[in-house]
C-alpha cells in the first residue's frame, strides 16, 4: 500500500511538471522539503518525543526495578539453593518464574502501550507538519512543494530550513 502511495506521488509530481509549459515551468517556485529531517529536527518532534518519554519513564523505571528484583532473588537461589530444604527451593523457583512470567507480561504491554502512543503522537506530527510546509509554502508563494519520492533534488530548492525556522518560530509564539 506505501509502495501505491509513493508511485502515485511520484506519477501525480510527474504530471505536475509535464502540464507546465517550458516558460511557466522556469517561472515557477518549486521547493523541496525532507519529511524525515522535519519530524527528526523540528521543536515539535522534540516536545512530542521528550512528553513520550516522560509519560512512559515510571513504567520504565518500575520494570528496571522488578528485574533487579527478580536478578537479587536469582542470586539468593544459586548462593543458598544448596542449603535450602527442597521445599524452599522449589517454592522459591516457583516464585522467580512467577515474577519472571510477570515481568515479561509487563514489559509487552509496556512495549504495547509505547507503540501506540508513539504512532498516535507521530501522527499528530505529522499533520502538523504538513500544515506548516503548506501554510510557509503559500506564504513564500511557492508553486510545488514536494517531499517523498523525490530522486533528486538541488540544495537551492531544499526549504527544509526555512520549515524548521518557522515550526521553531511557531513554537515560540513569535508566529
Amino acid at each position: 500500500m506505501i509502495a501505491k502511495t509513493n508511485s502515485f506521488r511520484i506519477l501525480a509530481g510527474l504530471a505536475c511538471f509535464l502540464m507546465f509549459s517550458g516558460s511557466a515551468l522556469a517561472q515557477s517556485r518549486i521547493g523541496v522539503v525532507n519529511i524525515a529531517r522535519l519530524l527528526e529536527e523540528s521543536p515539535q518532534a522534540q516536545t512530542a518525543m521528550q512528553a513520550l518519554q516522560d509519560e512512559f519513564a515510571p513504567r520504565q523505571r518500575q520494570i528496571v526495578a522488578r528485574q533487579t528484583d527478580i536478578q537479587s532473588k536469582e542470586e539468593v537461589l544459586r548462593r543458598d539453593g544448596a542449603v535450602m530444604s527442597e521445599e524452599e527451593r522449589s517454592n522459591a523457583d516457583r516464585e522467580l518464574r512467577e515474577m519472571q512470567r510477570d515481568l515479561q507480561r509487563n514489559q509487552q504491554e509496556y512495549l504495547e502501550d509505547l507503540n501506540l502512543r508513539r504512532n498516535e503522537e507521530l501522527g499528530r506530527l505529522q499533520r502538523s507538519l504538513l500544515q506548516e510546509v503548506q501554510t510557509y509554502a503559500r506564504g513564500a508563494n511557492f508553486d510545488l512543494v514536494v517531499g517523498e519520492g523525490v530522486l533528486y533534488a538541488s540544495d537551492s530548492l531544499d526549504i527544509t530550513d526555512e520549515v524548521l525556522a518557522a515550526l521553531s518560530s511557531r513554537l515560540s509564539g513569535g508566529n
